[in-house]
């Protein structure tokens, strides 16, 4: 039976019960107070924040753009429409690697201006250091391999993630690592179905899938991609549920038509 009727929030305790029990945890991005309302009414378990509002907010090409002020700012607007789901929002590029002290203050900043429930951070064991700093503090971290979009430079593709023997052992012996420090969960984007079983299948804490198989303890899309308001991005691991692109088109098509038509306000519609 699903959690949403049986409590008030969803905490890193209830995640960790699904994963016990074999619920899956759903979990999709938001940016905005009004998206936010509609997904927490609809019963999201997970809300994340993602760094990917660079790109579907704001334009960019790259997650490596957006600010932790900017971060913030959208953690906020989501936090204030959230009464259930548990909010987790992204560290963005630069304001955590390689200096563990940074990290820990831009968590802090996070979950005091913003009211956030945890934070997300990509990589494996070059960023333990900042893992261990941040929860020491009280803050639940969430960690992310695969495919580490702040990463792209490196990677220098968008391709799936761990195939080979040696890349797909880091990411087992990372996982671990990430768990041993303490995080409440890990995303896994963009690796083999198999990969994804056996990882999930080797730790206590859920993971949650982006194209990484039906056997992480949980799944997540970017919102903007699962209803449709992407314009032609439909990778292989995307269920677009609803084509709002099209539906918004061509209401405001209709709209314009009216407009010059006269036709809109008619009486009914003006004092």
């Amino acid at each position: 039976m699903s959690v949403h009727k049986e409590i008030k929030r969803i905490t890193t305790h209830i995640l960790q019960e699904m994963k016990q029990r074999g619920e899956k945890i759903s979990m999709l991005t938001a940016y905005d107070y009004s998206m936010a309302t509609i997904l927490d009414d609809a019963g999201l378990d997970v809300l994340l924040v993602g760094d990917s509002a660079s790109n579907v907010m704001a334009g960019h090409e790259t997650t490596l753009p957006i600010t932790l002020d900017q971060m913030i700012y959208h953690a906020a607007s989501v936090i204030r429409a959230v009464k259930r789901a548990f909010v987790v929002v992204d560290l963005p590029f630069g304001s955590y690697q390689g200096n563990s002290k940074e990290a820990l203050n831009s968590a802090i900043r996070i979950m005091k201006e913003s009211g956030a429930h945890g934070v997300k951070l990509e990589g494996g064991e070059e960023i333990i250091e900042s893992v261990q700093r941040i929860i020491t503090a009280g803050i639940p971290v969430m960690g992310h391999l695969g495919l580490t979009p702040q990463s792209i430079y490196k990677f220098g593709t968008y391709s799936v993630r761990a195939k080979e023997e040696e890349e797909a052992n880091k990411l087992k012996s990372d996982v671990l690592a990430l768990q041993a420090a303490g995080c409440f969960g890990i995303v896994l984007e963009k690796i083999p179905a198999t990969l994804g079983k056996e990882v999930s299948e080797s730790l206590h804490i859920p993971t949650i899938g982006i194209g990484a198989g039906p056997d992480c303890d949980g799944q997540v899309l970017v919102v903007n991609d699962m209803i449709g308001l992407t314009k032609g991005f439909k990778p292989r691991f995307l269920r677009q549920y609803i084509n709002l692109y099209d539906e918004i088109l061509g209401a405001a098509q209709a709209y314009i038509r009216d407009v010059k038509a006269n036709d809109f306000p008619n009486e009914k519609e003006q004092y």
